[in-house]
């Protein structure tokens, strides 16, 4: 999921698209086997903070296989969710047949998307990583669908996981340290919002195949507030 500047030349246009068209192939083809890499267990930060929440609208950016979007239908939320793979998609929508809930899953990135603003009560991005020069406004775009009040609740992989990726091939993570995030980042990234939970931290992860071992990460649980968008 990207968002591509309003001015480039057409070769920075087309060199962008090809990068994302290799990132959605790598998506598909992770995602096109029948075990979910991920496991269909909810991310346990995000189980935890959706405990202390009253269920509502939620938007899940870069879903995946739809493990995080199943479990908040089966706790009562509306569930929207996009993600660049169509292979997790159908992944996503097959779990969330064989658990007996509704989700709203479309393929695609936000730009594409046709989200109202302010429609949503929280918007979670669970391992969700952008290129270094695209996060900042994607995370701004993302917020503008955030009603004043809502909820931001992220978990990723912190700078320092580039040394537990060295040693263990199935941490999981992007593999370029620029991707990765800070907590200064999402500081900036979302400035105006209430923090309630911002810290670096290091966990062992038990997701699925692909993330497993000890990990680094950074945790972010803020609240907008009414002029959040006006100050970025």
């Amino acid at each position: 999921m990207t968002i591509s500047s309003i001015s480039q030349t057409p070769e920075r246009f087309n060199m962008k698209k090809k990068k994302k068209h290799r990132a959605t192939a790598i998506w598909d083809e992770r995602y096109a086997g029948s075990d979910y890499i991920y496991g269909t267990e909810p991310n346990r930060y995000l189980k935890k903070q959706l405990a202390t929440l009253p269920a509502g609208r939620i938007l899940l950016a870069g879903e995946g296989e739809g493990r995080n979007a199943v479990y908040a239908a089966g706790q009562g939320w509306q569930v929207s969710a996009f993600d660049i793979s169509r292979e997790g998609r159908k992944k996503a929508m097959l779990l969330a047949d064989q658990q007996g809930v509704q989700i709203d899953y479309r393929v695609g990135e936000l730009h594409n998307m046709d989200y109202e603003m302010e429609q949503f009560d929280v918007i979670a991005l669970i391992f969700t990583h952008f290129p270094e020069e695209e996060r900042a406004n994607i995370h701004k775009k993302l917020t503008e669908h955030l009603r004043p009040g809502g909820i931001i609740i992220l978990e990723a992989f912190s700078k320092n996981h580039i040394q537990n990726q060295a040693s263990n091939p199935n941490a999981g993570g992007p593999k370029e340290r620029s991707m990765l995030i800070t907590p200064e980042d999402l500081k900036n990234d979302f400035a105006g919002f209430e923090i309630l939970e911002l810290k670096e931290t290091e966990n062992h992860l038990s997701e699925g195949s692909h993330h497993n071992g000890f990990s680094a990460l950074v945790r972010f649980t803020g609240r907008k507030r009414a002029s959040a968008v006006a100050r970025h």
